[in-house]
């Protein structure tokens, strides 16, 4: 059976470090200007990048340079020149979408590998073999794909690699090609800027005429007022009849809120019928979301090679993420209404909360740098890349030794008493506080 890689997002050195501390075996990041992350990009030079590929390397791991951009002549006319210092640090493969910079990397450098980004939108077999001729080493398949599809295009093209998104947020437009956040606020997703508009809160806003015809507000919408919760039946006038509902609420309307992508479930197929690279969304999440999403699909995929069931704990698992509600989007054939979130913009706190980051194990008491507040009793759960312990802390003290009856929140480090069980080495491990659980 094929073993496929797991592949993590790593927007900075902290994030590279967690993914392969629980388990990721390759990482991608990318220059801010040549990749789809401008915000919370920590490789803006070459010797972040070089640092970041050395580190991977010598762990035996993969690191993969983003440079997916939708590039307008002013980028064209200075990529070569940017990108030499930086293939000049090996990176294990470019992953790039646009036809030209393509051409003009195999022109320069010909023996360098390239993967396919998703945003070039690869969504069948014909596809995937037309890259394959031009010298793809692997086409990352479009998020708009169902299994049978994906199995077909192995299948049909046998000598392409072949990568799959399995988990993080999901675009409304064709797996991101989206001017929305361009034309609200002048922020071009395609450059890498989107500000998720798709996902703001739209409220309805009172308003009058000025002179010239131009609508002016009046009032600065509902959130200053009592709103009862309504349904709105949409209808475009060429398609009568076919009616979109929409949910309105204090909060506003969400009419194009993606779900977030949990594939989990499908990681035993995906590597039955031969996915090379199973890959995780996120450079711009926090290291906590790479330490949880990485450490569960890590064990999916050993679990799969190892001929086991399922275990559906592992989708409760990644509930204790925040997330926007879960979706196995594409994967199976689903009505909008299953992967759309028409009533909730924001994101939900999932079932577990990181109240601190261990810095510190003595042996007998473990030092935490807290993030929100907790106290002795309450349900914890220690996350390591050894593994997971519950407990509930029978006490806690600063680092004085004065006894406190809680953590107040982020700035503050306290002492708790080390759990039975706990590794000896604790980096990259955290605290999350348990919602509604029993310990």
């Amino acid at each position: 059976m094929n073993t496929p890689e797991l592949l993590a997002p790593a927007g900075t050195p902290a994030h590279l470090e967690t993914a392969f501390a629980y388990g990721a075996d390759a990482v991608y990041a990318g220059q801010p200007r040549y990749s789809l992350r401008v915000r919370n990009n920590s490789f803006k030079d070459v010797a972040a990048l070089g640092a970041g590929i050395k580190r991977a390397h010598s762990l035996g791991k993969s690191f993969y340079l983003v440079s997916n951009i939708a590039p307008h002549n002013d980028k064209v006319r200075t990529y070569l020149r940017d990108l030499e210092p930086a293939l000049a640090l090996q990176p294990d493969a470019l992953i790039m979408s646009d036809p030209g910079l393509i051409m003009l990397v195999r022109e320069k450098w010909p023996d360098q590998p390239i993967h396919l980004s998703v945003q070039a939108n690869a969504v069948n077999w014909a596809t995937v073999e037309f890259w394959r001729r031009q010298g793809i080493s692997r086409v990352i398949l479009s998020r708009e794909l169902a299994l049978d599809e994906i199995r077909e295009i192995r299948e049909r093209v046998p000598g392409m690699e072949l990568e799959v998104f399995v988990h993080g947020a999901l675009c409304m437009a064709y797996s991101g090609r989206c001017l929305l956040s361009g034309y609200m606020n002048h922020r071009d997703a395609n450059q890498g800027a989107c500000t998720n508009a798709c996902r703001w809160n739209y409220k309805e806003v009172q308003y009058n005429h000025d002179q010239t015809g131009d609508l002016i507000a009046t009032s600065a919408g509902n959130s200053a007022q009592e709103v009862e919760p309504r349904e709105i039946l949409l209808e475009e006038p060429n398609r009568p009849g076919g009616f979109i509902p929409a949910y309105e609420d204090e909060h506003g309307t969400y009419i194009m809120n993606s779900k977030d992508l949990r594939a989990v479930q499908h990681v035993s197929e995906l590597v039955k019928m031969g996915v090379h690279s199973l890959k995780i969304e996120g450079r711009t999440k926090s290291t906590y979301y790479v330490a949880r999403t990485t450490q569960v699909y890590r064990r999916a995929i050993n679990d799969a090679l190892q001929g086991k069931s399922f275990d559906m704990g592992l989708m409760d698992q990644l509930e204790a993420l925040s997330n926007r509600g879960y979706t196995e989007g594409f994967l199976r054939r689903h009505p909008p209404k299953e992967y759309q979130s028409y009533e909730q913009g924001s994101s939900s706190l999932g079932t577990q909360q990181v109240v601190g980051a261990i810095k510190e194990n003595d042996g007998r008491w473990l030092t935490i740098e807290v993030k929100n507040r907790f106290a002795p009793g309450d349900p914890l759960e220690l996350i390591t890349p050894a593994g997971n312990i519950r407990f509930a802390a029978a006490a806690m003290e600063t680092l004085n030794g004065s006894k406190v009856d809680y953590a107040p929140g982020s700035g503050h480090t306290v002492r708790i008493p080390r759990p039975e069980g706990t590794p000896a080495n604790l980096d990259f491990s955290y605290l999350t506080r348990l919602f509604h659980t029993e310990v």
